[in-house]
C-alpha cells in the first residue's frame, strides 16, 4: 500500500497504521509518499516532512517489511532531491528494507531529462548505499515505460523502472507496452496503481483491475495500491472514521479499501 501525500494526509503516517497494513492487510511493502511542492510539503517544511517519512520507515523496519521512500513530485527539483536522498541514504543504508523512488511521476519531462536527473541521484545514493533497490520514473505519469526500455541507464546495479496504472483509464495497451519493455530486459516495479480512473475518482472498473491483478501475478511484478488516506475520492481506501493509529474495522474502509485488503490477504498469504 502507498500512503497518500504526506502533506495532505499526515495523520496516517503512524506506526499503528504501518502495523495494521503489515499484520492485518498482509502488506509486505508500504510506500511513504513525501509531498514536495504543496503547502506543508518538503520544500516549505522539511523538518515536519522528514518526521512523517521517518516514522513510516522506522515502523516498516520494525514490522520486517519493505518501505519505499518516494520523492512524490511531478517536477524536477534536483538540488532538493539530492539533499533529501543523501540524508535518507545516510540514515538507512544499513537496512535491506529500504527502496528509494527518485521521481514519483514525471509528467512533461523528456526521458533525457529524467535520465540525467536520475543518474545524478543514483550517484548520490550509491556513494552511501551500494546495493538497495532504486526506482527510476518514466515520462508521462509513468506510462512511457518504452522509453527507458529503449535507452536504459547503464553502469549500475539494482535499478528498476516504475510503471503506474489506473485500471479505469489505462487498459490492455499499457500491459502490452510493459510486456514489451520487460521483454527487452527492463526490470519493472509498479509503484502506484488502483482500479478506478486516473483522476483517482469515478467507479471501480473491476474487469480491468482483475486483469491487471492476474497479469501482475503471472509476471511476478511487485505492485503498490494508492492510497492510505480518507479524501472524498474513490482511490482513498479509508473513511473519515478510520483511526490514525490503524486497527481499522470494515466500516472504516471504502469500497477500494475492502477490495484491496481482500486481494492482499488472498495473494500475499505465504
Amino acid at each position: 500500500m502507498s500512503f497518500g501525500w504526506s502533506c495532505f494526509h499526515p495523520r496516517f503516517y503512524t506506526a499503528g497504521a504501518v502495523k495494521t497494513l503489515a499484520k492485518d492487510w498482509n502488506c509486505n511493502v508500504v510506500r511513504a509518499a513525501l509531498g514536495v511542492e504543496p503547502n506543508g510539503g518538503y520544500l516549505k517544511d522539511s523538518a515536519r516532512s522528514m518526521a512523517l517519512i521517518t516514522t513510516v520507515v522506522d515502523a516498516a523496519i520494525k514490522e520486517g517489511i519493505y518501505v519505499i521512500i518516494d520523492w512524490h513530485s511531478h517536477n524536477i527539483n534536483l538540488n532538493e532531491a539530492r539533499a533529501f536522498f543523501k540524508t535518507m541514504a545516510t540514515k538507512y543504508h544499513g537496512y535491506p528494507n529500504i527502496i528509494y523512488e527518485l521521481f514519483n511521476e514525471p509528467d512533461y519531462e523528456t526521458w533525457a531529462q529524467v535520465k540525467a536527473y536520475s543518474i545524478d541521484l543514483i550517484n548520490t545514493i550509491r556513494l552511501i548505499d551500494s546495493s538497495n533497490i532504486i526506482l527510476v520514473g518514466s515520462p508521462r505519469w509513468d506510462q512511457d515505460i518504452q522509453l527507458p526500455a529503449a535507452d536504459p541507464i547503464n553502469g549500475y546495479t539494482n535499478l528498476m523502472y516504475t510503471m503506474h496504472f489506473y485500471a479505469g483509464t489505462h487498459t490492455q495497451w499499457l500491459r502490452d507496452r510493459t510486456d514489451a519493455a520487460i521483454a527487452k530486459g527492463l526490470p519493472v516495479f509498479i509503484s502506484e496503481s488502483a482500479g478506478m480512473e486516473a483522476t483517482g475518482d469515478g467507479p471501480i472498473n473491476y474487469a480491468e483491475w482483475n486483469k491487471y491483478i492476474d497479469w501482475m501475478q503471472e509476471k511476478k511484478l511487485s505492485w503498490i495500491t494508492w492510497s492510505v488516506s480518507d479524501k472524498n475520492e474513490t482511490c482513498s481506501v479509508l473513511n473519515t472514521s478510520a483511526s490514525s493509529d490503524g486497527g481499522w474495522k470494515d466500516g472504516d474502509l471504502k469500497e477500494a479499501g475492502l477490495k484491496t485488503r481482500e486481494i492482499l490477504r488472498k495473494k500475499n498469504n505465504q
